[in-house]
């Protein structure tokens, strides 16, 4: 020991100095060290939570995106569909309108046809009648005298009505 007497080292006090030091490194390790590693780890566990939560919440936005995507493409679809549906109603109306159109231009050409069949028939008998007079006063005149008109008129008309069912059958 005188050697280290020579360096000017007190070993008693080195030996207190070393054993303070023991207790002071003993009594911070158990009053500050651990306590410190406990807010260090709870510091860390808290981080880590965090970071988790963080992901969770990045997954839970990439799910609302995605679903807000398919909501967005299903309205799409919904808004074609739609307009299909619209453009089918506008046709089925159109072709609605064109058959009650044509519907209504048969019904007014075969009211127009029975017209003209009436008028058709009205002449036919005015023409009778009027051939029936003509006639009349023509054999009239051939035979000088006057027949009864009425007589004669009933046999010409008998002579027409045979001539048109001889020329129907």
């Amino acid at each position: 020991m005188g050697g280290l007497a020579n360096l000017g080292i007190n070993v008693p006090m080195l030996l207190a100095q070393i054993i303070n030091f023991i207790i002071l490194f003993g009594l911070l390790y158990l009053v500050a060290y651990k306590p410190i590693m406990r807010m260090l780890d709870e510091r860390s566990r808290k981080i880590k939570e965090s970071m988790e939560q963080t992901e969770h919440i990045k997954q839970q936005a990439e799910r609302a995106e995605e679903e807000a995507k398919k909501r967005i493409d299903a309205a799409a679809k919904e808004g074609q569909e739609a307009v299909a549906r619209a453009v089918r109603t506008g046709e089925e109306v159109k072709r609605e309108a064109q058959q009650q159109a044509k519907q209504e231009a048969e019904a007014l050409i075969a009211r127009a046809q029975s017209e003209i069949q009436r008028e058709r028939d009205e002449a036919i008998d005015d023409l009778r009648k009027e051939f029936a007079d003509i006639t009349i006063a023509a054999a009239g005149k051939v035979i000088d005298r006057t027949l009864d008109k009425k007589a004669h008129r009933e046999i010409i008309e008998k002579v027409l009505d045979e001539s048109t069912t001889l020329k129907k059958g």
